[in-house]
Formats: C-alpha cells, sequence, structure tokens
C-alpha cells in the first residue's frame, strides 16, 4: 500500500496543470492516467489566451519549449458569423501586429497539446506519473482515499484526491453527485480535414451559428500544415428533442451551398467522431471532504463557446494553491476545502454565468441579427468588443438591454450626420 498527500487521478489539461502547480510550489503529487500518451482526445483544439498567461506564470519558458516542439497555429482572432451569415471579424487585440511568438491565442492539436504536457511533468522530479493505470476504485477512509487500478498495479491511500478525469468522471457521478443535466450538456462531433479553404490570413477561428442547430456552431479551426479542426456543437438537450444525428449534420453543413465551395478540394482525413461536453451553465459544489473537481470532471467548460482547456487549466492551479493551504493547515475537511468553489466562483463562474447568458440570447435569431448588425456597421463597437475579450468588465455590458440601446441609437446618429 503506497501513501501520498495528494493523488491526482487524469492527466489531461486540468491534472497535469495541478501536478505542475504543485510542482513548481515544491510539493510532490502522484498522477495517474489510464492512457499512454500521445494519445487522441476528441475537442476543438483551441488554446485560448488564459492556458498561455497560466503556463508562463509557472515558467515564462514553457511556451517556447511547445511552440519549437509542435509549432502550434497562431490565432489572433475570431470570425463570427451570426444565423444572418453577416461576417463579424474581432481581432483579440485592438491595432494588433502579428509578432512571432506572441500569438494571443494557439490551435493545437489535443495529442500534441497534452503529449507536451506529459513531457513537462516527466522534466519534474517530484511528480510520480503513472500511465497506463485505470483507477476503478475509490473507497473513501477516515483520513481520505484509497483508490485501486483495474489490473491491480497500483494501490494507494491519500489524503487529498483531485478529480481531473473528464467529461466522463464516475467519481464526479457517483462520489460527488454531479449528475449529467441535457439543458447544461453539449454533444459535438469534429474530424480533421485537409485541403479546407478561405481562412482569414491571420488565422482567426471561425464560429457559425447556423439557424437549424441553434443552440450551438458549426467551427472551422485552421490547424499547422494545412489541416483544419472541423466540428458541429449543440446543447444536449435540443439534440434529444429534434433527434439530431450530429454526424449526419455535420455532413449536411460541409455540402451545404454556405461552404461546399471551400470544401470542394478539401479531403476528410479521420472519421466524424462524438463528445460530451459537461457545460459550466450550471452551479455545482466542486468539493467535499478529502476531494475536489478540476476541468470537465467539474463541468466547468464554457456554455456560449464549448472552450474548455483554458477553464481546466485555470481550476488546476486553484487546486494545487488551496492543497498547499491544506498541508500547511493540515486540515482536508469538506468546510476547509469549500474555499475551492468560493475562487471558482470569483475566477471562473461569473465568466461562465456571463457566457450562458449569452447562449440564451442568441437562441433569439431576430435579437441576434439586429445585434450584430449594429456591431458590424460601426467600427468603434468593433473595437470594444475587441477590449471585451481582456476586460471582463466591459464583457457585461452585451447583456445589458441599456448598452445596445445606446450603440443603436449612437449608430443612427452617424447615419444621419453622413447623410447630411
Amino acid at each position: 500500500m503506497q501513501k501520498t498527500d495528494i493523488a491526482i487521478v487524469g492527466a489531461g489539461p486540468a491534472g497535469a496543470a495541478t501536478a505542475l502547480r504543485l510542482s513548481y510550489l515544491g510539493i510532490s503529487s502522484v498522477l495517474i492516467d489510464k492512457s499512454a500518451f500521445p494519445r487522441d482526445k476528441i475537442c476543438g483544439d483551441a488554446l485560448s489566451g488564459k492556458v498561455a498567461v497560466l503556463l508562463d506564470r509557472l515558467d515564462p519558458a514553457i511556451m517556447n519549449r511547445f511552440r519549437q516542439r509542435f509549432e502550434p497555429t497562431d490565432v489572433w482572432g475570431i470570425r463570427f458569423y451570426p444565423p444572418s451569415g453577416r461576417l463579424i471579424e474581432l481581432p483579440f487585440k485592438v491595432g494588433y501586429e502579428r509578432v512571432p511568438d506572441e500569438a494571443p491565442g494557439y490551435v493545437s492539436k489535443r495529442e500534441d497539446f497534452d503529449h507536451f504536457l506529459i513531457e513537462e511533468v516527466q522534466r519534474r522530479d517530484n511528480i510520480e506519473l503513472h500511465l497506463e493505470t485505470d483507477i476503478n476504485s475509490y473507497e473513501r477512509t477516515a483520513d481520505g482515499y484509497r483508490i485501486k487500478s483495474k489490473d491491480g498495479s497500483l494501490e494507494l491511500e491519500c489524503r487529498l484526491l483531485i478529480d481531473s478525469t473528464g467529461a466522463h468522471s464516475s467519481f464526479a457521478r457517483k462520489q460527488a453527485g454531479l449528475e449529467k443535466d441535457l439543458d447544461h450538456h453539449a454533444g459535438a462531433v469534429r474530424a480533421y480535414f485537409e485541403g479546407v479553404t478561405g481562412f482569414h490570413e491571420d488565422n482567426f477561428i471561425e464560429l457559425h451559428f447556423l439557424e437549424k442547430y441553434n443552440p450551438g456552431y458549426f467551427w472551422i479551426f485552421p490547424l499547422p500544415n494545412g489541416q483544419a479542426n472541423v466540428g458541429l456543437g449543440m446543447r444536449s438537450d435540443i439534440v434529444k428533442k429534434r433527434q439530431v444525428n450530429l454526424r449526419e449534420a455535420m455532413d449536411e453543413v460541409v455540402k451545404s451551398e454556405q461552404f461546399r465551395d471551400r470544401f470542394k478540394n478539401a479531403t476528410q482525413l479521420t472519421k466524424t467522431v462524438g463528445y460530451g461536453l459537461p457545460l459550466g451553465s450550471k452551479e455545482r459544489t466542486l468539493s467535499g471532504d478529502h476531494y475536489l473537481l478540476t476541468g470537465d470532471a467539474g463541468h466547468l467548460i464554457d456554455p456560449l463557446t464549448g472552450e474548455g482547456i483554458g477553464n481546466a487549466t485555470y481550476s488546476g492551479f486553484i487546486a494545487a494553491e488551496l492543497a498547499e493551504k491544506c498541508l500547511a493547515e493540515d486540515r482536508f475537511d469538506a468546510e476547509f476545502l469549500a474555499a475551492y468553489d468560493v475562487r471558482i466562483a470569483r475566477v471562473l463562474r461569473t465568466e461562465l454565468r456571463l457566457s450562458y447568458r449569452l447562449q440564451q440570447i442568441m437562441q433569439r435569431k431576430r435579437v441576434t441579427n439586429f445585434l450584430t448588425n449594429i456591431v458590424a456597421d460601426n467600427p468603434k463597437i468593433v473595437e470594444l468588443l475587441c477590449r471585451m475579450y481582456t476586460d471582463f468588465e466591459l464583457r457585461k455590458q452585451l447583456i445589458n438591454p441599456v448598452f445596445w440601446w445606446k450603440q443603436f441609437w449612437g449608430s443612427k446618429k452617424v447615419g444621419k450626420v453622413a447623410k447630411s
């Protein structure tokens, strides 16, 4: 029987980030995953600015190592297509200039990014890594948890268990009581293509909010070597209600009049595969006696964009920093660990609530088209929205009707002056 203070189950972005943050704090941990790496992970593959900022906090050289190792696609903004189809381009930085190695976002296959994180873990001598080790038993003890692998190769006791096993976490469901809720869950499919055309010269990622698949969107993200991550996601309760087959739906979208020219010389490199996204639109308790839930296991995916890697990384850092306090105070009880939920609420939950409100607004075609027409006709609003990417207080105004009313009448006045 092995004993450790901290065991992390799941070595994706949430688990690896937790272990790395602990390591840089000088704290040992055991990190366990059922897979061998590299391994594919079904995902949109977009890495938000959060990821680079957080990893830079550990070591400014980390992102340089990643770029040199896998050469991800630099991303400088978003192309947003509302149901009306009228294009809005939002750079991540106002008046940006493309500078090598300073992109605010990236697209990289999860197979590469997750493998890179494992390599970073292996650089640290105070992280004990167990791969190809499937934990299938969680037993509560007086001092924490006893966990066992399916093949019997590993059995250990820990004082703090950090569950980072992702969207299908059995621990989150059975021990923590986080049941799947279709109203706060999305289904998605993804395939890799080669030869898709029509990308922005600065590799803006594309979100197409198609009326037929709302609430949800069709995405096209540029990858290195002329490839693209193409997918379709939709809220699970609507998928069930409308009996949508997402794989068939994506084939239909790709062949539609709107996209057929961009895909006419493209080759689909992989099968269209599906996955589930537990959305952060419903508030849940992510801590308890001797355990914390991070990343997708804690249902922390953005309900509007479907982005989860940034929040997974952030939650891993928060978990590690609280674990440091647990060890200092020798406390692992639910009352003490509730500080995790408090910080998650302060750092992530407000943003998730805002995204949920925007998702609800996006369900109303007329409202969405009206608002996006205001944006498209007013460069100053585009600039303001670009600033909202990094300024959360400004972003809150997006759900304030007064803000849009002012923009509408402001654009009307500008139009009248121009005509006169």
